[in-house]
């Protein structure tokens, strides 16, 4: 069948902000998806502790009045931590577009707040002999898309990424919207490419690694050639930081 007809779970934020080292969640979901239909939902709406700006709350439409009746930013951060690590331990694999954004936003999250990395709380599951383990398996199909169709030209946001594949986005900027498009973009990228419906989730997410890599010193190099001799991209995916 492949690991896209199997359980996926999306997950998707919606941030104050695009530093990651900087921006706080505030809202959040995660999607448990079986062939791509969603069978299973959680949503948060989190008080950031921290003013939204103007333009972070045009995107999302979370003003700061609103994420005040929010719950706590450490609790969210806690829980969600927590239903990642029990999916990745169940063995599920977590879909996430442009995953190193998202996963490394919650990564701060969990430092902010003196909370256990997503790393260590997996191996306390288990899941590694040492202090923390690698997190994962991770689907991101922003990477898949850029590594596949390398030289299709335009913009390779969610919504014109859907349109590509095919997806239908409704609620662009909702956190369940988008990580549900995330599960069905990278559904549809495995239907397209056979060799990566055949590969094993932690497999394709060591070839993520490289695509990343690959990417971003691609990147790196067309910036400096464009003006900027000192620009760097950081490689690591899906964590940066």
């Amino acid at each position: 069948m492949g690991w896209h007809q199997e359980l996926l779970i999306g997950f998707d934020l919606e941030t104050t902000g695009t530093d990651p080292a900087e921006a706080r969640i505030v809202t959040a979901a995660v999607v448990e998806t079986k062939g791509g239909e969603p069978v299973g939902r959680r949503e948060w709406l989190a008080d950031p502790g921290i003013p939204i700006p103007d333009e972070a709350a045009a995107i999302h439409g979370i003003t700061s009045e609103r994420a005040a009746l929010g719950r706590p930013a450490r609790e969210v951060a806690d829980e969600i931590a927590g239903i990642l690590v029990a999916h990745w331990s169940a063995g599920a694999a977590v879909v996430a577009y442009n995953a190193a954004f998202d996963l490394t936003i919650l990564a701060a999250e969990l430092r902010r707040h003196g909370l256990p990395s997503l790393g260590e709380r997996l191996a306390a599951e288990g899941l590694a002999a040492g202090a923390a383990a690698e997190t994962g398996p991770v689907v991101d199909p922003l990477t898949m898309d850029r590594a596949l169709d390398r030289y299709r030209r335009g913009k390779r946001n969610l919504e014109t990424v859907c349109r590509v594949y095919g997806v239908t986005l409704d609620d662009a900027h909702e956190a369940g919207a988008d990580a549900l498009a995330a599960v069905r973009v990278a559904c549809a990228l495995a239907d397209r490419y056979p060799e990566v419906a055949a590969a094993a989730p932690w497999d394709l997410h060591h070839d993520q690694v490289r695509w990343y890599a690959d990417w971003a010193r691609g990147y790196e190099g067309w910036l400096r050639r464009g003006g900027n001799p000192t620009a760097t991209v950081d490689p690591r995916w899906p964590l940066r930081g």
